[in-house]
C-alpha cells in the first residue's frame, strides 16, 4: 500500500473548534498529524433585534441567502427560541453558498433552490443576474463582519436587500505564547486558513516581523481566493488553494502539494 503524501505531516487547523471535526478527520485519514489551534470563536450577535424582525416578516421575502453553515445554525437556533415553525414559508426560495451550507439546510428539511458554481459572493451575483431580481425582496443572513459585494450587487440589480447579522466571529483570549512556541519549535508543516477571520486573528496574535520569520518554511493553505487575498494582504505567501472551495477540496489540495517532488514545491 502506497504511503500517503500527508503521512507524518503536521497540519495546523485555525478554524473554530466546533467546526474543525470534519477537517481533522479527513486529514487524519490521510495519516497527517493534526494540531487544532482555533483563532476564531463563533458566537451569537450582541442583539437579536434585526433577525427577530426579519423572522416576523419572512413571508414578505422572495429569497433568503445563507453564506455559511454558521448562518443556518444560528438562524434556526433563533427560530426555535422564538417558538417559530422550523419550516420556511413555501413561497420563500433559498440560496446556499456551498455544499456545507446546503447540507445544514437539508438536515432541516429545507429545499435549496440555488447553489453557485463557485462558493463565493461573486458567483452568487452571477447566478442572480440570470433571474428576474428587480423589485424582489431578499434576506441576507450572515456574519457581522462580511464583504459588502453581495448586497451592493443585488441592489444594483434592483432588489430590495435586508442584511441581517445572525452570528459573530471573535478572537479567543490568549494563545499568542502557545502559537509562537508551536511555530518556533518547527512543529508545523502547514497552516490552514478557512476564512478571512482565521487569517486576521492568526496574524494579530503575532507581531508583523515575527509572522514572516516564524512562518518561514511552512506552507500556507487557503480554502479560496477571498481568504488567500486576506493572507497576502497580511504579508503571507499562499502555496495551496483548491479548485473547489470546500474542506474536502482543501484536504485534497494539501495532499497534492506534498505529492509533488521537492523541486516542484514552491517555497
Amino acid at each position: 500500500m502506497d504511503k500517503s503524501p500527508l503521512a507524518g505531516k503536521r497540519i495546523l487547523i485555525t478554524r473554530a473548534r466546533e467546526q474543525s471535526g470534519d477537517f481533522a478527520t479527513l486529514l487524519k485519514e490521510l495519516e497527517a498529524e493534526v494540531i487544532e489551534f482555533p483563532t476564531i470563536e463563533i458566537v451569537p450577535p450582541l442583539s437579536w433585534k434585526e433577525l427577530d424582525q426579519a423572522i416576523s416578516r419572512l413571508r414578505t421575502y422572495d429569497w433568503v441567502i445563507f453564506t455559511s453553515a454558521n448562518g443556518v445554525i444560528f438562524f434556526w437556533q433563533r427560530l426555535r427560541e422564538k417558538g417559530k415553525s422550523n419550516h420556511l414559508p413555501p413561497s420563500l426560495k433559498v440560496c446556499a453558498i456551498g455544499p456545507a451550507t446546503a447540507n445544514q439546510l437539508k438536515k432541516r428539511g429545507v429545499p435549496v433552490h440555488r447553489i453557485p458554481k463557485e462558493f463565493i459572493a461573486e458567483s452568487i451575483l452571477e447566478g442572480f443576474q440570470k433571474l428576474p431580481v428587480k423589485g424582489k425582496r431578499i434576506l441576507l443572513a450572515r456574519a457581522k463582519k462580511a464583504r459588502d459585494i453581495l448586497p451592493k450587487g443585488l441592489r444594483k440589480m434592483g432588489a430590495e436587500v435586508d442584511v441581517v447579522e445572525v452570528y459573530r466571529t471573535v478572537k479567543p483570549k490568549g494563545g499568542s505564547k502557545k502559537l509562537k512556541q508551536l511555530l518556533e519549535e518547527g512543529r508545523i508543516d502547514v497552516v490552514t486558513f478557512t476564512s478571512s477571520s482565521t487569517v486576521n486573528h492568526f496574524a494579530e496574535l503575532l507581531k508583523k516581523e515575527e509572522l514572516r520569520k516564524l512562518l518561514k518554511g511552512i506552507a500556507i493553505a487557503s480554502i479560496g481566493p477571498v481568504t488567500a487575498k486576506t493572507a497576502r494582504e497580511r504579508g503571507l505567501k499562499v502555496q495551496v488553494q483548491p479548485k473547489q472551495y470546500t474542506i474536502p477540496g482543501l484536504t485534497q489540495a494539501i495532499a497534492q502539494y506534498f505529492s509533488l517532488s521537492p523541486k516542484e514545491i514552491v517555497p
